[in-house]
Protein backbone atom coordinates (compact mmCIF):
# COMPACT_ATOMS: atom_id res chain seq x y z
CA UNK A 1 0.00 0.00 0.00
CA UNK A 2 0.78 3.62 -1.16
CA UNK A 3 2.22 5.75 1.99
CA UNK A 4 -0.10 9.02 1.52
CA UNK A 5 0.32 12.55 3.29
CA UNK A 6 -1.53 12.70 6.46
CA UNK A 7 -2.57 16.21 7.91
CA UNK A 8 -2.29 17.60 11.34
CA UNK A 9 -2.93 20.68 13.25
CA UNK A 10 -0.14 22.36 15.17
CA UNK A 11 -2.61 22.23 18.02
CA UNK A 12 -3.16 18.69 18.09
CA UNK A 13 0.24 17.80 17.12
CA UNK A 14 1.42 19.74 20.50
CA UNK A 15 -1.41 17.99 22.95
CA UNK A 16 -0.55 14.55 21.26
CA UNK A 17 3.14 14.73 21.68
CA UNK A 18 2.26 15.94 25.28
CA UNK A 19 -0.11 12.35 25.52
CA UNK A 20 2.59 10.41 24.82
CA UNK A 21 4.93 11.74 26.98
CA UNK A 22 2.67 11.15 30.01
CA UNK A 23 1.74 7.71 28.36
CA UNK A 24 5.26 6.54 28.30
CA UNK A 25 6.21 7.40 31.51
CA UNK A 26 2.71 5.16 32.87
CA UNK A 27 2.40 2.37 30.66
CA UNK A 28 6.27 1.92 29.31
CA UNK A 29 5.24 -2.11 28.67
CA UNK A 30 2.76 -1.47 26.52
CA UNK A 31 4.10 1.82 24.20
CA UNK A 32 3.39 -0.22 21.05
CA UNK A 33 0.25 2.07 20.00
CA UNK A 34 2.43 5.18 21.14
CA UNK A 35 5.43 3.80 19.04
CA UNK A 36 2.33 3.96 16.51
CA UNK A 37 1.04 7.30 17.26
CA UNK A 38 4.78 8.63 17.52
CA UNK A 39 5.30 7.91 14.11
CA UNK A 40 2.17 8.65 12.48
CA UNK A 41 2.74 12.11 13.81
CA UNK A 42 6.47 12.28 12.60
CA UNK A 43 5.31 12.07 9.08
CA UNK A 44 2.07 14.28 9.12
CA UNK A 45 1.87 17.58 7.26
CA UNK A 46 1.40 20.18 10.19
CA UNK A 47 -0.79 23.02 9.60
CA UNK A 48 -2.52 26.02 11.65
CA UNK A 49 -5.85 25.21 12.76
CA UNK A 50 -7.87 27.69 10.69
CA UNK A 51 -5.66 26.03 7.34
CA UNK A 52 -6.83 22.28 7.94
CA UNK A 53 -8.79 21.31 4.66
CA UNK A 54 -12.62 20.20 5.93
CA UNK A 55 -12.19 16.65 4.53
CA UNK A 56 -9.59 15.43 6.99
CA UNK A 57 -9.63 13.74 9.85
CA UNK A 58 -8.72 15.76 13.02
CA UNK A 59 -8.83 15.32 16.53
CA UNK A 60 -12.44 15.41 17.69
CA UNK A 61 -13.81 14.81 14.57
CA UNK A 62 -17.12 12.76 13.78
CA UNK A 63 -15.96 10.35 11.09
CA UNK A 64 -18.11 7.58 9.01
CA UNK A 65 -15.86 4.51 7.99
CA UNK A 66 -16.75 1.26 5.59
CA UNK A 67 -14.86 -2.07 6.69
CA UNK A 68 -14.17 -3.05 3.07
CA UNK A 69 -13.93 -6.62 4.19
CA UNK A 70 -16.79 -6.62 6.19
CA UNK A 71 -18.73 -3.94 4.66
CA UNK A 72 -19.73 -2.73 8.27
CA UNK A 73 -20.02 0.68 8.47
CA UNK A 74 -18.99 2.48 11.29
CA UNK A 75 -19.31 6.16 12.94
CA UNK A 76 -16.95 7.25 15.61
CA UNK A 77 -15.50 10.60 17.14
CA UNK A 78 -11.96 10.26 17.40
CA UNK A 79 -10.92 11.11 21.12
CA UNK A 80 -7.96 11.62 23.15
CA UNK A 81 -7.14 9.48 25.77
CA UNK A 82 -10.10 9.00 28.88
CA UNK A 83 -12.48 11.62 26.86
CA UNK A 84 -15.66 9.63 26.76
CA UNK A 85 -19.45 10.79 26.79
CA UNK A 86 -22.07 8.68 27.41
CA UNK A 87 -24.38 7.90 24.54
CA UNK A 88 -21.81 8.42 22.01
CA UNK A 89 -19.33 6.14 19.77
CA UNK A 90 -16.05 7.11 20.70
CA UNK A 91 -12.34 5.60 19.99
CA UNK A 92 -9.63 7.20 21.38
CA UNK A 93 -6.33 8.12 19.40
CA UNK A 94 -4.45 5.34 20.94
CA UNK A 95 -6.47 2.67 19.71
CA UNK A 96 -5.38 1.01 16.84
CA UNK A 97 -8.03 2.19 14.13
CA UNK A 98 -7.98 5.81 16.22
CA UNK A 99 -4.21 6.52 14.98
CA UNK A 100 -4.92 4.61 12.14
CA UNK A 101 -7.31 7.48 10.73
CA UNK A 102 -5.81 10.77 12.21
CA UNK A 103 -4.27 13.16 9.54
CA UNK A 104 -6.55 10.96 6.79
CA UNK A 105 -8.69 12.71 4.03
CA UNK A 106 -12.54 11.50 2.89
CA UNK A 107 -11.82 8.72 0.00
CA UNK A 108 -8.40 7.40 1.22
CA UNK A 109 -8.28 3.95 2.23
CA UNK A 110 -6.16 2.84 5.63
CA UNK A 111 -4.52 -0.51 5.86
CA UNK A 112 -3.88 -1.15 9.51
CA UNK A 113 -3.11 -3.72 11.80
CA UNK A 114 -5.11 -4.39 14.49
CA UNK A 115 -5.55 -7.42 16.96
CA UNK A 116 -7.60 -9.61 14.99
CA UNK A 117 -5.72 -8.72 11.94
CA UNK A 118 -5.59 -6.61 8.45
CA UNK A 119 -8.13 -4.09 8.12
CA UNK A 120 -9.21 -2.14 5.21
CA UNK A 121 -11.18 0.84 5.97
CA UNK A 122 -12.42 4.08 3.66
CA UNK A 123 -13.03 6.98 5.42
CA UNK A 124 -16.48 7.60 3.72
CA UNK A 125 -17.40 11.06 5.34
CA UNK A 126 -16.39 13.61 8.15
CA UNK A 127 -19.62 14.28 9.88
CA UNK A 128 -17.99 16.79 12.00
CA UNK A 129 -14.97 18.71 12.01
CA UNK A 130 -14.15 21.02 14.85
CA UNK A 131 -12.13 23.16 12.81
CA UNK A 132 -14.54 23.63 10.16
CA UNK A 133 -17.20 24.55 12.58
CA UNK A 134 -14.85 27.27 13.99
CA UNK A 135 -14.79 25.03 17.48
CA UNK A 136 -10.92 26.17 18.18
CA UNK A 137 -11.21 25.64 21.76
CA UNK A 138 -10.94 21.80 22.16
Amino acid sequence: METRDIYITDFDMERLKEVIETAKEKYEKDSNCLTKLDAELGRAQVLPRDAIPKDVVTMNSVISLKDLDTKEEIVFRLVYPGETDFGEEVISVLAPVGTAVLGYRVGDTIEWEVPDGMRRLLIMEILHQPEAEGELFL
